[in-house]
């Protein structure tokens, strides 16, 4: 009787649901679960060319064609070409990783994840450092080819356009997983794009530059990451030496990244009981 009393003492300790006591909730952050969350990413994406295909040479041959489009106006391409270096990374990387996140959502895949000892920083920190891979791949793909193969002219280091690029598509990649929280299919995180992504590049000087626009739109460009970015590329367009614009720059893509990717783990909930 004695020896029964014990042993339900002890699955009553190494079994805290049997007291009706919620699991313990693991650690906020584990390197081992998030590089696991980050390989079985990895491993999805490689089993789909086509996601592979657009996220790396959609920016190629974008910027390709822009080259040839401006081949009679070189100094145009060399004026616009370093902003649309960080831009492209920005839209595919949004694009893609808010429908397979949202992907995830919808067949349940989350809902058995977060059902695990894996915490919500776990799991957002594995999709960005995934996604965060294929964007220094991406990055480097596309400065290369706009510096060494289609002439463009920069002064500054090309190793800090690519360091812009891979920042602006890691803030593609926080923006995709912030948003794909509240759309219910991915036709609904594709129209998530007008409202995200466009204003974003009418105002971040692009078209024209943002100390010209009317004082309320050039308030608003003040306060979306997009114009930093292409601020951050015109700074090694012109300047051979890092700026101290520059750096506040980086700092504020960094930041907005940073910021969006925390805000996407308060999104991760469980959806049942």
């Amino acid at each position: 009787m004695s020896t029964t009393n014990t042993d339900n003492a002890t699955d009553a300790r190494t079994t805290p649901r049997a007291t009706g006591r919620p699991a313990p909730k693991p650690r906020a952050l584990s390197p081992a679960r998030t590089l696991a969350t980050a390989a079985r990413v990895l491993r999805q994406l490689a089993h789909d060319p086509r996601t592979v295909a657009l996220l790396l040479l959609i920016p190629v041959v974008m910027i390709t064609l822009l080259r040839f489009v401006f081949d009679g106006s070189p100094h145009t391409f060399d004026a616009i070409g370093a902003s649309l270096l960080g831009i492209f990374p920005l839209i595919t990387m949004f694009l893609v990783t808010s429908i397979a996140t949202l992907r995830e959502r919808t067949s349940g895949t989350l809902e058995r994840l977060l059902a695990m000892p894996m915490g919500k920083g776990d799991l957002i920190a594995g999709y960005a450092l995934a996604f965060g891979a294929v964007a220094i791949l991406q990055s480097l793909l596309a400065t290369a080819l706009s510096v060494w193969a289609l002439g463009l002219d920069v002064i500054g280091s090309p190793w800090l356009l690519l360091l812009v690029a891979l920042l602006d598509a890691l803030l593609g990649t926080a923006l995709g997983l912030f948003v794909s929280a509240f759309a219910a299919s991915e036709f609904q995180a594709v129209q998530f794009m007008p409202a995200v992504i466009f204003p974003q590049l009418l105002l971040c000087g692009l078209f024209i530059a943002r100390d010209r626009m009317a004082p309320v739109l050039e308030a608003i460009s003040n306060i979306l990451p997009m114009s930093y970015a292409v601020d951050g590329m015109n700074e090694v367009l012109h300047h051979t030496d890092v700026t101290g614009d520059f750096v506040r720059d980086v700092l504020i893509v960094a930041g907005c990244a940073l910021l969006v990717l925390t805000l996407g783990a308060a999104t991760l909930r469980r959806r049942t009981a």
